[in-house]
């Protein structure tokens, strides 16, 4: 297991999104063009990925004290600000906010399991779980599981600490039953459901404060037994 003294010799302690970070992509957002990037681009390191490495490092022992298994990297965990915009009809070339996605320890780049999420934008910042794209055998698996564990995972979505910090489990539907499952199936919507997530958004005056760590740990934290179950399901 990695040192987390090492990461934090190397990334300062976070202290909060300086307030430049955040202005500089609402910069970004009005000028989303490589030149003016390219003249800006030491802004971007200093004001918005170098806050987010130091984020990543102070989270991380927190992090260690209930999900081991999960990386928290800071070179590797942090998004590219450039976007893929082969198949997008927006061919604006930079992301407007900065992300980061926490995933198993040795799981390979592109995994699509359960892990953690969060961003942060100038309108506001995001923590969330769980698994966003499943692929269709993974999708298979999971409501395997559902169907196999109903207690379990209903005592994951029912509890009250996740009722009340993320009130639902969220993600996209299919109209009808997938195959193979009754109508009446007493765990129907949620065997309909093609994602399988919670977060919780903030105002971004959170992410400018050093207390943004514990925020972010506590919404990981609440979320740990669902993103367990689903990966408990595709190993299966």
């Amino acid at each position: 297991m990695a040192n987390p003294l090492a990461d934090l010799d190397e990334h300062p302690p976070f202290e909060g999104f300086p307030k430049e970070g955040i202005t500089f992509l609402r910069r970004l957002k009005r000028n989303n063009r490589r030149e003016w990037f390219a003249e800006h681009k030491t802004e971007y390191e200093d004001l918005v990925k170098a806050p987010m490495q130091s984020l990543i490092a102070s989270l991380r022992p927190h992090v260690e004290h209930f999900a081991p298994e999960f990386e928290l990297n800071p070179r590797t965990s942090i998004f590219r600000v450039y976007r893929d915009t082969r198949f997008s009809s927006d061919k604006t070339p930079y992301k407007t906010h900065v992300a980061a996605h926490f995933v198993l320890r040795g799981a390979p780049k592109g995994f699509l399991g359960s892990g953690y999420y969060m961003e942060v934008e100038p309108g506001g910042a995001y923590v969330g779980g769980g698994i966003y794209m499943p692929e269709g055998d993974q999708l298979k698996k999971i409501r395997a599981a559902i169907d196999r564990q109903r207690s379990d995972f209903l005592s994951i979505i029912n509890a009250k600490p996740f009722r009340r910090r993320f009130g639902k489990l969220e993600g996209a539907t299919l109209q009808r039953m997938p195959k193979g499952y009754d109508d009446e199936h007493p765990l129907g919507k949620w065997l309909k459901l093609k994602q399988f997530f919670a977060g919780e958004s903030m105002p971004v005056a959170k992410a400018m404060r050093a207390s943004f760590v514990t925020d972010v740990a506590a919404v990981c934290e609440t979320l740990t037994p669902l993103v367990r179950f689903l990966n408990d399901a595709l190993r299966r």
